[in-house]
């Protein structure tokens, strides 16, 4: 029953980051005019892309060797 637990957690975790991170890269689309600190959007959503691909890596990691 913990290992469930902790497991249910960092998925959780990790679904919130992906979250954030979806979030940043739709307001990137919607507005990228109104991001004045980041003069090469295309790199700045790649780097989203990247942070959310890592926390979808550790969901399937989990899902597929402690499940």
């Amino acid at each position: 029953m913990f290992e469930e637990r902790i497991k249910a957690a960092l998925i959780a975790h990790a679904e919130g980051h992906i979250k954030k991170h979806v979030m940043n890269v739709r307001f990137y689309f919607e507005t990228p005019a109104a991001i004045g600190d980041h003069p090469d959007i295309m790199e700045a959503i790649e780097k989203e892309l990247k942070i959310i691909a890592e926390y979808h890596d550790q969901i399937e990691v989990i899902n597929k060797y402690f499940s």
